[in-house]
């Protein structure tokens, strides 16, 4: 939920969720439908399939030993569970992390995995960091630089992106016949799991 979602929108929807679905095996349960309905206004929505599509292996399989087996679990989630959740020698490297390491030239262990993510999200920032509150700043080869943005986002107004999640939430509200709807938007979305076309009607999973 908090992958490019601010943390005040994230902290009471996630407390629903967690609420409503306490359990990995209440969440494997739910209708997909369900999942997605409730994942609205959360941004990239095969998230929540993926979310719902490991719930029902870990239910039916348990846990694996590497979480990459799961649906949409990359490298740095499993080791960010592997080192928030259990404790484990692990250092996540998310994009802040590697910032700090980039500019520091610097050597973190595990133990540094919090305070790195923090460092990189609130000071050394992407553009112009504020070197004056860094507690690296003595020795760091990149104090005081500015730096352009590695890449530009492309705005959402008016984009693809858009025009999926607006068909996503018209399907969301009720059953839609196709011909009402954006063909190609259907169509990515059925690819993601995110609807099902069957008669020439477009509806949730």
């Amino acid at each position: 939920m908090l992958q490019q979602t601010q943390v005040e929108r994230v902290v009471p929807r996630y407390e629903a969720w967690l609420e409503r679905w306490p359990t990995v095996e209440a969440l494997a349960a739910a209708p997909r439908s369900d999942v997605i309905r409730e994942w609205q206004g959360l941004g990239y929505n095969r998230r929540a399939v993926n979310l719902h599509r490991a719930a029902g292996l870990v239910a039916a399989q348990g846990w694996p030993e590497d979480l990459t087996e799961l649906p949409g679990v990359g490298r740095y989630t499993a080791d960010a569970v592997a080192r928030f959740a259990l404790e484990e020698d692990v250092l996540p490297v998310d994009v802040n992390v590697t910032r700090v390491i980039e500019r520091t030239h610097g050597r973190f262990g595990p133990a540094s995995a919090h305070a790195l993510m923090d460092l990189g999200a609130t000071v050394c920032l992407a553009r112009i960091p504020r070197c004056a509150s860094c507690p690296l700043q003595e020795e760091c080869p990149s104090r005081g630089r500015r730096f352009e943005p590695l890449r530009e986002q492309k705005p959402f107004e008016g984009s693809f992106r858009q025009l999926r999640a607006h068909t996503l939430r018209l399907v969301a509200e009720r059953e839609r016949r196709a011909a009402e709807l954006d063909g190609d938007a259907v169509a990515a979305l059925a690819r993601d799991g995110l609807v099902r076309l069957e008669g020439g009607r477009v509806r949730l999973p």
